[in-house]
């Protein structure tokens, strides 16, 4: 039986591959992001997806996608809370401002990116989750052991106890959720095409596996998640990275 599944910052890496991995069973799945020209592109390039563009750090135009879900679905089956990414030396069109700010303005904007991102559509969609509903949060190995002196790893570490409650909240509905921390994920945008030979070697260097993760790997857990064998996993984080955050 088709589900509606719903990702956020679902027009590239991770994102795009979760949507695409539910897409294959058959499931109507939705994407959500702020450019809407990725998001459209994405859509005809899998198939059978559903854009809607939105800013999820802005309260309105979540209550605007909670409306569209409600009237286009009525209820949804998984929410994959995927949009995000390191807001410090960001700028131009949906920047945060960068590393040269103060420290007030820097941490705000790893907040909005991050974790208003996840906590306001979230809040906003929880009525409309069915029975035996999931939710899945994407977080970071950041999160685990620290983000080199950004505020992205704190920023990311404050959905694990926000996960944890709301799945004390949704338990009695069947609805589980969790959370997965992924490591070093080759293709994507994460690091601006930034990443020299030398940084890759050694993010690679700090698995047990000797290979970066992929948006696969990550799609496949939070596949997993949603099916009928995760359905007694809950307020758990998952951490996808090859062992890396155990150090060698």
């Amino acid at each position: 039986m088709s589900r509606t599944i719903v990702v956020t910052g679902g027009g590239t890496g991770i994102g795009k591959a979760v949507a695409a991995r539910f897409a294959s069973d058959g499931d109507q799945v939705v994407i959500i992001g702020r450019r809407a020209d990725v998001l459209e592109r994405t859509a005809k390039e899998i198939g059978g997806v559903t854009a809607l563009p939105a800013d999820l750090s802005d309260p309105e135009q979540v209550e605007r996608v909670r409306t569209e879900l409600a009237e286009r679905f009525g209820t949804i089956d998984v929410l994959v809370n995927n949009a995000g990414g390191n807001a410090e030396g960001q700028s131009g069109p949906g920047g945060h401002g960068g590393p040269g700010g103060d420290v007030a303005a820097r941490w705000t904007a790893n907040f909005r990116a991050n974790v208003l991102t996840s906590v306001l559509p979230t809040e906003a969609f929880r009525d409309l989750l069915g029975p035996s509903g999931r939710v899945v949060f994407i977080t970071s190995i950041a999160a685990l052991r620290g983000s080199g002196g950004t505020s992205y790893g704190p920023m990311k570490a404050a959905l694990h106890p926000y996960a944890f409650d709301l799945a004390a909240a949704l338990g009695p509905r069947g609805i589980t959720v969790n959370v997965i921390a992924p490591g070093f994920i080759e293709d994507t945008e994460f690091f601006g095409g930034t990443l020299d030979d030398e940084r890759h070697a050694a993010l690679v260097a700090q698995t047990h596996t000797g290979r970066a993760g992929t948006p696969h790997d990550i799609a496949e857990t939070a596949h997993w998640l949603a099916s009928p064998g995760g359905g007694h996993v809950t307020a758990q984080i998952i951490q996808v990275n090859g062992g890396a955050e155990r150090g060698r």
